[in-house]
C-alpha cells in the first residue's frame, strides 16, 4: 500500500510540475494571473509534501 500511494503522490507531483510551472514560467497573461497560477502551484506542492510525509509516517 505505501508504494502505490508513493507512486500517486509522484505521478501528482510531476503532473503539478508539468502543467502547473509551464503557464507560470511561459504564460503571455498578466503578471496578476501568473502570480496566482504560482500561488495555487505552490499551494499544491504544499499539501502533496504534507500527503507523502503522512503516509511514510503512517506505513513505516
Amino acid at each position: 500500500m505505501k508504494i502505490f500511494l508513493n507512486i500517486i503522490i509522484t505521478i501528482a507531483l510531476v503532473a503539478v510540475t508539468f502543467f502547473g510551472l509551464g503557464p507560470v514560467l511561459l504564460a503571455d497573461g498578466s503578471k496578476t494571473e501568473r502570480l496566482l497560477t504560482l500561488l495555487v502551484v505552490l499551494a499544491l506542492y504544499f499539501l502533496l509534501v504534507l500527503a507523502l510525509k503522512w503516509v511514510k509516517k503512517r506505513y513505516r
